[in-house]
């Protein structure tokens, strides 16, 4: 089946100060409005140049490598050949995540105003946007109709839930102009089996894994390849369903919760069983339009609940940003070798990625080179707090 890609698209145009195009590269689909840390939406005065015959029709974005919205509109505040666009912005989501969204949003001079469903106290009181809080987020026709009402320019699907189940997709089919994945290109976050089958298929270098259903075939491989072995439930499990186990008991225990008992439902269905690797992680980020990406700064969090980088792991205790170990020939590498191949893969099966694709990384200890931990298919959490988007 063919995916519905979202109607958000990057367009990205460096100038210089005579406003003149100086280079071109890795997106060329236009788009109504951008937000994030490295990005502006501008239009051309008329009066200094004809937009359309110079730079193209419609939208021009910004990127210059700057950390925050503002940042980089400052630059250009001083030069009145630039004037913004401005729409209506509706968040979907309601953590730290979507209050760093809702934040930049709000300092963005192409955001005429900013709503979050269902949004929190802390959002609301801050004043960085006006919360919805009864409106059902995993209704589409009541989102639809929430942004037909009010005039929404632009939905931004802060967590992998309602992609996933595919809001992205309805509010397309409707018009919606939406950031985040359809539902099929969400499959890379929604199943751990689907992201290791393109990985085999697209020669992604992630660790070495099996399938499996049952939960004596699962705990015979365990016993094959020995501890320490890493047990994943298949689908979505609000970051609790990976758990590193040391031992060989830690592992069949893990697997039984899951197969056996069901910790997790239908997300612990079916698991995947996984080489340990040893090195240190990190967060990467990169903007997709469905053929070609762009890297945003890295992060770096940390998800085991004990101090000292111990206990189960989390949804994430903390992070920073950037992530010293990610340097400039790694990021090179990471998008060469996992990035552009799962775009490229992901483009071939039909199933465009749009949005922001987080690749959750491994830097091995003995080799020094990155591998696919997972895919995340929207911003992380904490991570998007500390960029400040």
């Amino acid at each position: 089946m063919a995916c519905i890609s979202s109607t958000f698209g990057i367009s990205l145009r460096i100038f210089d100060g005579q406003h003149r195009h100086t280079s071109r590269p890795f997106v060329s689909v236009h788009s109504r409005c951008v937000f994030g840390n490295s990005l502006s939406v501008f239009h051309v005065n008329p009066l200094h140049s004809n937009p359309v015959n110079h730079y193209g029709p419609r939208d021009y974005c910004l990127f210059n490598g700057y950390r925050s919205f503002s940042t980089a509109f400052s630059s250009l505040a001083s030069d009145s050949g630039f004037t913004e666009e401005r729409v209506a912005v509706l968040v979907i989501g309601g953590g730290g995540r979507e209050h760093a969204i809702c934040y930049a949003l709000k300092k963005s001079p192409s955001c005429d105003a900013v709503f979050c469903a269902p949004g929190n106290a802390g959002i609301s009181s801050a004043g960085d946007a006006t919360c919805i809080s009864d409106l059902d987020i995993l209704d589409s026709s009541s989102v639809i109709s929430f942004c037909q009402k009010w005039g929404i320019g632009l939905v931004v699907v802060g967590p992998e839930g309602p992609l996933v189940a595919g809001l992205a997709n309805d509010l397309v089919k409707a018009g919606i102009s939406t950031f985040g994945p359809s539902s099929e290109a969400a499959a890379l976050e929604g199943s751990k089996n689907f992201m290791k089958n393109l990985c085999d298929k697209y020669g992604i270098p992630t660790a070495k894994y099996q399938t499996f259903t049952d939960s004596f075939a699962a705990k015979k491989y365990i016993k094959e390849q020995g501890a320490p072995i890493v047990i994943k439930a298949d689908g979505l499990a609000a970051g609790k369903g990976v758990i590193v186990a040391t031992t060989l008991e830690e592992a069949y225990e893990a697997v039984d919760s899951m197969l056996v008992n069901g910790v997790f439902g239908s997300a612990g269905c079916r698991v995947i069983v996984e080489e340990f690797l040893e090195g240190e992680e990190a967060s990467f980020f990169a903007l997709v339009d469905g053929e070609n990406a762009i890297p945003l700064e890295s992060a770096q969090d940390h998800k085991r609940v004990g101090d000292g980088d111990t206990g189960p792991n989390t949804g994430g205790m903390g992070a920073y940003s950037p992530a010293p170990i990610l340097t400039n020939e790694l990021i090179s590498m990471v998008m060469e070798s996992i990035i552009l191949p799962t775009v490229k893969g992901m483009s071939e099966e039909g199933c465009k990625f749009v949005g922001v694709l987080y690749a959750g990384l491994m830097i091995e200890k003995k080799s020094g080179l990155p591998k696919l931990i997972e895919y995340n298919v929207r911003f992380g959490d904490p991570e998007c707090q500390v960029r400040k988007l």
